[in-house]
């Protein structure tokens, strides 16, 4: 197709904005896809996208589209909107010349939508603004509007109103797109120049790539190099998404589709390389993207014990189709072999732990999740560890430096004191304030990554009511008052237990997870000692007490002496219990340190 009737574009949005839904909405108005074949979310493909209402993986789809009797060619990529997944954002726009940037008429501007428009502006990125959900009773479609060019300074006059649920406003948003996006910029007789932007593994035909044809073209039975990987390959298939995926002898410069080459594994493609001619490759590669830097680590110990094969057979198929999931082997003296994984965010953990447990049936015992931190050695050394039980020894620290991240915090403006207050609980520092309308205002704060990753976000929306949104984006590493605190159950320390804190708050935190940890351990046959310690110092005791038998019952009187003979027997067998006994620590217990203090 000529190339100034193709138009490249991203869907990006807040979460549950109606991304998915407008998607759904242009397809069966192009007549993609047949009504009896229309269903909603139908670019979810994965069945946790559609229970929990979210997208997880970009989707790229095809559409032929004729408007005013003109045709066109539709690349339309729908995105997550979660900020777990902004990194899939990232790469779906690096292959656009143009986004539709939706807002919902009942919330307004969102922090994730600021967060994918300023992705947008960086990326040179055209972008039409949306106003989504006109015909709820709630909708404040004209306020929306005003927040969009008040925050994102697009003017108000370029916004579309549509209802992606009821089609309303759809016909004139896709004219738009035609008059307002720029068609792809590229030079079909120049060496060809095809941007990797995502990869799956299938069983049957290998690794399928994504790609975005920059220059050239691509044909079916040609030679092909990956020029990060320095690698040949022959194209078997070239193909587009109509959503299905339909073979084409040939995608031009402007293009978007798929290539299958007999590629056998992920680990042979680098997402962000670029694809070239073999005989005749361009003199340089297109520029790509950094590469996913995981934010959240836990370990995960198969829940029997004995099935690690298992486990690690279901995590290197799940690594397969999710390059920003990774893992390693990690052994613990309390759970045994397991794995260190690293995600995204604890979103991404969540579905990671859900898939292995509906898509391959293995359960896991999941410790507490953490996050990366630098060390500073007396050596000079820096190094960076994922766990407290990674940390060198004490004596050998120069200082330990903590991830800080930016966070844009969007709420009512009556909420204000109280989110304050809670960013200053949580060792926040206060960057900036912006009334976004007389009623809405955007928090800027620079807070530990450590202190927001686990209960933060609940407590946001708690004190919001519901309304108060949020985004961060990592800054720096840096220095404070962190020291390692030691979890000892019966006198071993359990590493998976193991917590890096501030010093201010290390007695505090220790007696509260002792004493949620006394909680959630069952009482043993004999007496278990739990206690918190900072190197050799314990800063905080909790005794399990053990079950034991009234070996007193048939003594109705008598000579004392016989009780004590009893009862120093009783002692006698619970002391050589606990030297060979094995205390058995439930999954809860190892969410027990992330309590929250406040």
């Amino acid at each position: 197709m000529d190339p100034s009737r193709i138009r490249n574009f991203s869907i990006v949005a807040h979460i549950d904005h109606g991304k998915s839904t407008l998607a759904d909405r242009l397809l069966q108005m192009s007549g993609a896809v047949a009504e009896r074949d229309m269903r909603e979310q139908l670019l979810d493909s994965m069945d946790l996208e559609r229970e929990r209402g979210i997208t997880i993986k970009a989707s790229a789809v095809t559409l032929d589209i004729r408007i005013d009797g003109e045709p066109y060619m539709f690349n339309l990529i729908d995105t997550p909107g979660h900020v777990d997944f902004h990194y899939e954002v990232s790469r779906a726009l690096a292959a656009c010349e143009g986004a539709l940037l939706v807002v919902d008429a009942t919330q307004g501007v969102q922090a994730q939508t600021v967060a994918n428009a300023y992705a947008a502006v960086n990326g040179n990125l055209e972008i039409i603004p949306v106003v989504n959900k006109i015909d709820l009773p709630g909708a404040r479609a004209e306020d929306a509007a005003i927040e969009v060019e008040h925050v994102l300074g697009i003017d108000a006059t370029h916004v579309q109103f549509v209802s992606a649920k009821s089609g309303v406003g759809i016909d004139e948003l896709m004219r738009a797109i035609t008059r307002v996006l720029p068609p792809p910029r590229g030079d079909a007789a120049a060496p060809l120049q095809a941007l990797v932007f995502d990869s799956v593994y299938d069983d049957y035909r290998g690794v399928i790539c994504y790609v975005r044809v920059f220059n050239g073209a691509l044909r079916k039975g040609q030679k092909v190099l990956l020029m990060g990987r320095g690698r040949h390959y022959v194209i078997t298939e070239l193909g587009k998404l109509r959503p299905q995926m339909t073979a084409v002898p040939q995608l031009a410069a402007g293009e978007v589709g798929y290539v299958v080459a007999n590629i056998k594994s992920l680990q042979d493609v680098t997402v962000g390389d670029t694809m070239t001619d073999a005989i005749n490759p361009a003199l340089e590669p297109l520029p790509g993207y950094e590469p996913p830097r995981q934010m959240v680590f836990c370990d995960f110990y198969p829940a029997g014990g004995e099935d690690y094969t298992e486990l690690r057979e279901a995590l290197n198929k799940l690594s397969l189709n999710d390059a920003s999931f990774t893992f390693e082997p990690e052994h613990s003296d309390a759970l045994g072999f397991g794995f260190r994984c690293g995600f995204l965010g604890l979103l991404h953990m969540d579905i990671i732990q859900e898939r292995l447990a509906r898509e391959c049936g293995v359960e896991v015992v999941q410790t507490a999740p953490s996050v990366t931190y630098e060390v500073l050695k007396t050596d000079g050394e820096v190094i960076r560890v994922d766990s407290a039980g990674d940390l060198p020894q004490a004596d050998k620290i120069e200082e330990i430096r903590e991830p800080i991240v930016e966070t844009q915090i969007i709420l009512p403006a009556d909420c204000v004191g109280g989110i304050m207050q809670l960013c200053e609980l949580r060792r926040g520092t206060f960057k900036r304030t912006e009334y976004l309308s007389p009623t809405r205002v955007m928090l800027t704060y620079e807070l530990p990554f450590g202190e927001i990753l686990y209960d933060f976000y609940d407590k946001l929306k708690s004190i919001t009511r519901g309304y108060g949104t949020m985004d961060y984006h990592p800054v720096r590493f840096q220095p404070d008052q962190l020291v390692k605190m030691d979890i000892l159950v019966n006198g071993v320390p359990v590493d998976a237990l193991s917590v890096i804190v501030h010093r201010e708050n290390a007695e505090r935190r220790g007696r509260k997870v002792i004493a949620r940890l006394r909680e959630e351990i069952e009482r043993h046959q004999f007496e278990i000692p739990l206690q918190a310690a900072i190197g050799g110092k314990v800063i905080a005791r909790e005794t399990i007490k053990a079950v034991r038998k009234d070996v007193l019952a048939k003594c109705y009187g008598g000579d004392v002496t016989r009780k004590r003979k009893l009862l120093e027997k009783q002692k006698e067998g619970k002391k050589r219990m606990k030297t060979v006994g094995r205390v058995d620590i439930p999954q809860k217990a190892f969410m027990a340190v992330l309590e929250p203090e406040d």
